[in-house]
């Protein structure tokens, strides 16, 4: 069988990678770039510390800041218009996935009008052209956008969010700063990380995974259980420490990975939820990550055993094969309940539940499941977040 990789030309890692920025500009010929980054992150001077470097490197640019946390439809239609009236020719995102999600959209657009309606990106769409260059500076350690292949969009009229899948939307350039995410209060620490843990367990777990995938996502899931712990404490008491640079390069290793070979139901149902409810997706991922698990152990072969190793449970080779999967589904909901995730949703109602079921059942992720899943499956996943 044939496997495809895909990842960014460039990436750069470690604190102060931000000034590398300019310099990739410069390389690429580009003369004006389209600076995308959420209100947030512009009212609290974030988006600054990258807008500073170009002013001092001379280089045009636009801010847009109309970026919602759950990017709509609409959202991203303002801003082709925007994009257009700027003069740019290339984007600077910065922010965590709607951010991202955003400027890939918009980029795809500029780059494929025919797709403006947006709506029809859903899926793998077939677009012709690559995507405005993108350079791509993550704020949070989760989504991994900066490395993938996929992007988000909520239909607000449909009750539902979209995942497109598209290799004309990766960033060209990721520029993962630690530095930039060290605002990042501890509920974002805390639920970005473990929506970064669902990447890599998923991918890991999903019916494409392979032994390079593998290979990622094992060491992300080492890297989540060493880190976040930490990262979420540094988070409370504003100091800086190696959990949150842990945390950073750990999630790209994940999304290095689940780009290429997807992911399952734990994010089609958070999907669903943040469509619906507007759950905040790695909240989301982490609550339906261990009930999905228990779902699917019984498809996983022995991958439950190196997922609980990776997770630091000791012993794992004396155990049981029901034993080592009740340790790995044990240890991801333990970190969960570490770092102050809730164990189910507020306002879930059965009422809900033939709509949530049926969105999820239908979501692009849900192939990728081990374990095939029916509709009324997903239904009784969704009663145990009651």
């Amino acid at each position: 069988m044939v496997q495809r990789i895909m990842l960014n030309e460039t990436s750069y890692h470690g604190s102060g990678a931000i000034a590398e920025i300019p310099n990739e500009i410069a390389a690429r010929g580009f003369k004006k770039a389209f600076v995308a980054s959420d209100p947030d992150l512009v009212k609290f001077g974030i988006t600054a510390k990258v807008t500073d470097l170009l002013d001092a490197a001379q280089v045009p640019y636009e801010v847009y800041s109309d970026i919602k946390p759950n990017p709509t439809i609409e959202n991203v239609q303002h801003g082709v218009e925007a994009f257009k009236a700027s003069g740019a020719d290339c984007i600077v995102a910065i922010g965590g996935g709607s951010s991202m999600d955003t400027s890939k959209a918009i980029g795809i657009i500029i780059a494929n009008p025919e797709f403006e309606d947006v709506r029809s990106l859903e899926g793998v769409a077939p677009t012709k052209n690559p995507c405005t260059p993108i350079i791509a500076v993550p704020t949070t350690a989760g989504t991994a956008a900066e490395v993938t292949i996929n992007y988000v969009i909520t239909d607000v009229e449909r009750k539902r969010k979209f995942v497109c899948v598209d290799p004309h939307d990766m960033p060209v350039v990721a520029v993962v700063d630690p530095d930039m995410m060290a605002t990042m209060p501890v509920g974002l620490t805390a639920a970005t990380g473990m929506d970064a843990l669902t990447h890599a367990i998923e991918g890991y777990t999903t019916k494409a995974a392979w032994a390079m995938t593998d290979m990622f996502h094992l060491e992300a899931i080492r890297l989540i259980a060493q880190n976040l712990r930490d990262a979420v404490a540094e988070a409370k008491s504003g100091e800086p420490g190696s959990g949150r640079e842990g945390m950073a390069l750990a999630e790209y290793i994940a999304g290095m990975g689940f780009s290429n070979v997807g992911l399952g139901i734990a994010h089609s149902m958070a999907h669903t939820l943040g469509a619906v409810y507007d759950t905040p997706h790695g909240v989301a991922c982490a609550m339906a990550l261990p009930i999905v698990m228990e779902y699917n152990a019984s498809e996983t072969g022995e991958k439950y055993r190196e997922i609980a190793r990776a997770m630091g449970v000791a012993g794992v080779d004396d155990m049981s094969q029901d034993e080592y999967r009740a340790a790995a589904v044990a240890a991801v909901a333990k970190l969960g309940q570490d770092v102050g995730i809730p164990t189910k949703v507020d306002g879930l109602k059965e009422e809900d539940l033939d709509f949530l079921s049926e969105s999820a059942h239908a979501d692009a992720c849900a192939p990728g499941n081990p374990r095939d899943a029916s509709v009324e499956d997903i239904k009784n996943l969704f009663r145990k977040l009651m």
